[in-house]
This record gives C-alpha cells, structure tokens and sequence, in this order.
C-alpha cells in the first residue's frame, strides 16, 4: 500500500518500509520496478537483504511494483536529487534494463539494493540507511569504550574499593 497517492514516473526511486531496513527498487513504468533479489528463484524479493548477505550475491528482476511491494508501505523517494544530479531519464532506464536477469554481488554495507538503484539514476551508488547504521554503531561502540575509560579514570583517581586489601586485624 502506498502512503498517500504516488504516481511514480519512470526513473522514480521507490523506497519500501521492510521490518528493520528499507527494500530500494527503480521504477521503469506501466507498473514495473527493477530491483535486486535473491538468487533462489523462489525466493521472494523481500528477503533479499536476509538471503543475499549469505550468498553474497543478488539477481536483478524487472518486477509489478506491487509484487515487489507486497503489503508494506511504499513511497517515492528522490531524497539524493538534493545532493546528485539525477541522469536523463531515458539513460537511467536503458541502464536499468542492461541489468536485468544478471547476477551482481551483494554486501549489505557497499553493494546493497539502494546502493544498485541509485548507481542507475545517479551514477554513484549511496546508501543513507547503512550510513546511518554505520555512525549508530560507532557512536554505540564509541560510548561503550568511552564509558569503559571514564571508568577506569575514576578508580585510578579514587582508588578501586573492590580490589582494595582488605587487612584482618
């Protein structure tokens, strides 16, 4: 279902709300999208992030948007055109067709499906979401280890009551 009334245009990058992460697709026109998948031919295209991180490769599927899109929610989503400049539609969608029915690699760090659809339409693949979990985890590690000193600055300074002799008179 889509979120409000989306009339994508050929070249539209679709964004699709999956449990924990967002599936990327390209729209192509009259109801189809061009995105990665699993290898497994009967896999559907919604486990892609879950099959494709094992396999560490991914097949690329002309696909009816609302196959692809299932019952999540769905929407347009041009966010990049702020920071990229987006090819002519008819480039992106000659690009997008070359792919279809190949094998690509997939990492869900560097070479994920929202990376693959924004190569298309800008020449350069970028993931926010990985971005995002990427400064969320180093800023959760970088707390982690800065807890970790700050604690071992305070027993340094105060002395560390637990490892203290303990005399016996």
């Amino acid at each position: 279902m889509a979120d409000g009334k989306c009339h994508p245009q050929p070249g539209d990058l679709i964004e699709i709300d999956r449990t924990g992460y967002q599936h990327w697709a390209l729209y192509v026109g009259d109801g189809y999208v061009i995105n990665v998948t699993p290898v497994d031919e009967g896999a559907p295209s919604l486990s892609v992030s879950t099959t494709s991180i094992f396999t560490r490769k991914a097949k690329v599927k002309k696909q009816l948007l609302k196959v692809v899109v299932g019952n999540h929610k769905w929407r347009i989503n041009n966010k990049y055109d702020r920071s990229h400049t987006p090819r002519p539609v008819e480039e992106i969608i000659r690009r997008a067709e070359q792919w279809i029915d190949r094998e690509v690699p997939y990492d869900v760090l560097t070479s994920n499906c929202e990376h693959f659809v924004t190569m298309l339409r800008y020449g350069e693949g970028v993931s926010e979401q990985v971005t995002k979990a990427v400064i969320g985890t180093t800023a959760a590690v970088g707390g982690i280890i800065l807890a970790g000193l700050a604690t071992a600055v305070v027993k340094g300074l105060f002395g560390d009551s637990s490892r203290r002799e303990r005399k016996y008179y």
